[in-house]
């Protein structure tokens, strides 16, 4: 059966399935800290579920067969026969596994293949009871994969049980209907019953015998018979107040007149009443109903929007930034007092608009944060390890963008420090601390930027040990290494082919993707580095801008033509001074308090036949920028200032140009070139 990726349905059902999973992941993993949190058993048996009937109504017959399986198992555990074990919980998170790999492919429009019949016996044999002797029978799977249809032995059982109880002695009104009423109704009595059904047009919430229930006993006002002056009571109750469906007649005053033995009866032909027709609900709204019985329309507060869409927003917004950056500069040489107001209440409001589209693309990093306590405790077991895992700042939110992009190199950061920080229990004992290590993964925001840490409280670091690593492979000599900080020592961990490691396994050892996850980083205008302690552990800082569509740079001027550095990467700004450089090696360097910093003019790298003018020097700057875990100097002619700028890409014959990141629409109205700092160290340092 082809799959239709067209169809609204099925994109729901992915929308909402692939939620599902995900905090299913993080349950089972909680689950096996509190196997006994009837909350949490009856959450994830919800989850199983919902995928199964929505799996069910697309006739995804796979999917629905290992969910319901799964489904059945987390019946037995939530009412208590069975208690999730270690090897209970191995099997359900490969299932899991292969829920998520049909999904995958339900996703790219193919079909789904069925689990392996091992996987369905070895989730099967958890259906029994864990007290379960021989005597007791197991339990029948023979449903087929679309089993919507199928009924329970047990609902069977209920249904027969309520048949019976309607046939035999057991009546479905109460006893003390039966008693005023007889079983066969008159022609009155039904024609009142279909007035309470059509005319007053009851909620679905008000029970439909309820007029038949609070008859008295007096046999006099048996046929529920009501005076003139009464029903116009009612008909105020439903007209007059302007109650809504769930109000209706819940009031029952005029019904409890009834009730009173002296009330004079009218005969029925006086009254003639007409069909009531209740006031109609408001579509996509909710009815709430407060203490004083008046109700209130509650509005549907959220809306599914297609990401293109908010793509597109928010690149209008982007080019309005830009009109904005123009007016500002135009009203530079300008002094009228209502331009200026004007062009100034402009810039207020692109802001604020600037930072409501970006909100709208926002997601919550708990997206890219729920894969993790699966993560280090699949690789705990792996590496016979004790290990613990904290998140911190879930809520924090972050481009949506970023979070995808995210996702990969923070699973090879957990996965080192689980793997390189974390000792062994045994090791961690040795040295007086506890079996058990800790993880913690943690997010928060500061200013326009978002800091991750990843940090554990193992081993850490030796310096030495990373120096003469970084000997042996050849990276760099001796006299090097040893003019290395221990900080810059750290951060060689991102060297590509770096590694501590003796031996290789399937975890690490090859020294590959230390040096990948810098270079993601780095690409979404972020920088990465390394803070450890020997013998107490490590912490690497990532630093990402809030979103990628526009950025905050640094405007400067090279020969005339402007450029932008990223904001994010500027340290600090210095007037050139040729008494502080010095030559060493034959590099340039500058001393910046005390510290040798390589120094380089961008015009010989920028400019196409720059010729060095010695007289200029005295007027340029120096702009001291970070690059991982070094400090380099750039020489640029002229500061223009900061201005935030909308990301444009460049046309495809410059896209292999090394230290290009893009280009902007100045404030002037020209063209400037966004520079990739590690790129452009990369090809011309």
């Amino acid at each position: 059966m082809a799959i239709d990726l067209n169809d609204e349905i099925l994109q729901d059902f992915l929308v909402e399935a692939r939620e599902i999973l995900d905090l299913l992941s993080e349950q089972l993993i909680e689950l096996e800290q509190s196997p006994q949190d009837e909350d949490l058993l009856n959450a994830i048996f919800r989850g199983f579920h919902t995928v199964k009937g929505g799996a069910g109504f697309l006739a995804l017959d796979p999917l629905v067969a290992i969910c319901h399986i799964s489904e059945d198992v987390f019946d037995i555990l939530r009412r208590g026969d069975r208690v999730a074990d270690e090897s209970l919980m191995d099997t359900i998170l490969r299932a899991l596994d292969v829920i998520n790999s049909m999904f995958e492919k339900i996703i790219l429009g193919e079909d789904p293949e069925p689990a392996l019949p091992t996987l369905i016996d070895e989730i099967a044999a958890f259906k029994l009871p864990a007290s379960s002797n021989s005597d007791t029978a197991p339990v029948q799977d023979n449903l087929p994969a679309n089993d919507s249809a199928q009924v329970s032995d047990d609902v069977q059982k209920e249904f027969e049980a309520m048949l019976q109880s309607t046939t035999a002695e057991e009546p479905l009104v109460p006893e003390e209907t039966m008693a005023t009423s007889p079983d066969d109704i008159t022609e009155e009595e039904f024609e009142q019953l279909l007035d309470e059904l059509h005319g007053k047009n009851k909620a679905p919430s008000t029970p439909l015998i309820e007029p038949v229930v609070e008859m008295p006993e007096n046999k006099e006002v048996a046929s529920g018979d009501i005076t003139e002056t009464e029903f116009d009571q009612l008909l105020d109750e439903l007209h007059g107040q302007g109650k809504g469906p769930t109000a209706g007649v819940s009031k029952a005053e005029p019904l409890q007149d009834v009730k009173e033995p002296e009330a004079a009866v009218a005969p029925k032909e006086e009254v003639a009443p007409e069909p009531v027709a209740a006031p109609t609900p408001i579509a996509d709204s909710k009815v709430v109903t407060d203490d004083k019985k008046k109700t209130k329309v509650v509005a549907e507060t959220s809306v599914r929007v297609d990401t293109k869409r908010l793509d597109e927003i928010m690149n209008m917004v982007g080019e309005l930034v830009l009109v904005r950056n123009r007016l500002t500069k135009l009203r530079s040489g300008h002094e009228e007092d209502e331009m200026t107001k004007a062009i100034s209440n402009l810039d207020i409001v692109t802001a604020d608009l600037q930072l409501a589209v970006m909100k709208t693309r926002m997601q919550p990093i708990k997206k890219v944060f729920g894969r993790f306590p699966r993560v280090v405790r699949d690789l705990a077991r792996t590496l016979k390890k004790k290990i613990a895992l904290e998140l911190v700042g879930e809520e924090t939110d972050l481009d949506k963008n970023l979070v995808e992009a995210l996702a990969d190199p923070l699973v090879h950061l957990v996965r080192n420090a689980v793997d390189h920080g974390i000792e062994t229990p045994a090791e961690r004992a040795a040295v007086g601390k506890s079996e058990e290590g800790l993880v913690v993964l943690s997010a928060y925001q500061e200013g326009d930027h978002i800091l991750l840490t990843i940090e554990d409280n193992g081993k850490g670091m030796d310096a030495e040990v990373l120096r003469k690593s970084a000997v042996t492979k050849g990276m760099m000599d001796e006299e090097s290494a040893s003019r290395l900080t221990d900080t810059e020592c750290y951060n060689l961990i991102f060297s590509a082919g770096f590694s501590t490691k003796t031996e290789i396994s399937d975890v690490s050892g090859r020294g590959v993707g230390m040096d990948v996850v810098k270079t993601r980083i780095t690409g979404m205008n972020g920088t990465v580095h390394v803070e450890s302690e020997l013998g107490s552990g490590s912490k690497i800082v990532i630093k990402l801008p809030l979103t990628l569509a526009i950025m905050s740079t640094l405007m400067v001027k090279l020969s005339g033509q402007a450029f932008a550095l990223p904001l994010s990467s500027v340290v600090e700004i210095l007037s050139l001074d040729l008494s502080n450089t010095n030559l060493i090696n034959g590099e340039l360097i500058v001393l910046v308090r005390g510290k040798a910093v390589p120094l380089y003019y961008l015009n010989e790298w920028l400019i196409p036949g720059y010729v060095k003018d010695e007289s200029h020097n005295q007027n340029q700057h120096v702009v001291v920028v970070s690059s991982g875990h070094q400090h380099v100097g750039f020489v640029v002619d002229q500061l223009m200032g900061q201005e935030e700028v909308v990301i444009k890409p460049l046309g495809a014959l410059l896209t292999q140009v090394g230290g290009l990141a893009g280009a902007t629409i100045t404030g002037d109205g020209g063209i400037a070139i966004i520079l990739d700092i590690p790129g452009m160290l990369n090809r011309y340092a």
